[in-house]
């Protein structure tokens, strides 16, 4: 009843279910893997991202970022720069297989969907996966 009167409650009910259940409770990672620069204060609202956040928001190994204006230039660094996505096209993987040029998109071609290789964020995205759970292992990170 109380995530029925909440704002954004989506962003917290199922972490407060994990962290109120005795079975998940201890093993539970207190980490969210997302990177937001909150308005200080009184820290109620994260502020919107900007192509001046770029660097730092990359730099913290973060899975996930918010909030984005709509057709900000940051998401189009994001596209270009991270995920490495033409305009209106498919982020590339070693999936693709179409051969590549200024003008044909390489993943129009697609070789087997379950080759997985990591990209350039993903040793930063280890690291920080793994002080997450460095903490945990300290357990000064876990539900409270």
């Amino acid at each position: 009843m109380y995530f029925n009167n909440v704002m954004l409650s989506e962003e917290s009910y199922f972490q407060s279910v994990i962290c109120n259940s005795p079975e998940f409770k201890n093993t539970t990672v207190n980490g969210d893997l997302r990177y937001m620069i909150w308005d200080n204060p009184p820290k109620m609202e994260p502020h919107y991202l900007n192509i001046s956040d770029y660097e730092q928001m990359v730099q913290s190994g973060a899975a996930f970022a918010r909030m984005f204006r709509e057709n900000d230039p940051l998401l189009d660094m994001v596209d270009e720069k991270i995920l490495k996505r033409g305009r209106k096209r498919a982020a590339p993987g070693s999936w693709c297989t179409g051969q590549q040029s200024w003008w044909r998109d390489p993943c129009s071609q697609w070789g087997d969907v379950n080759v997985v290789k990591p990209g350039s964020q993903a040793k930063k995205f280890g690291e920080t996966v793994t002080n997450l759970l460095d903490d945990w292992n300290l357990q000064s990170n876990q539900c409270k």
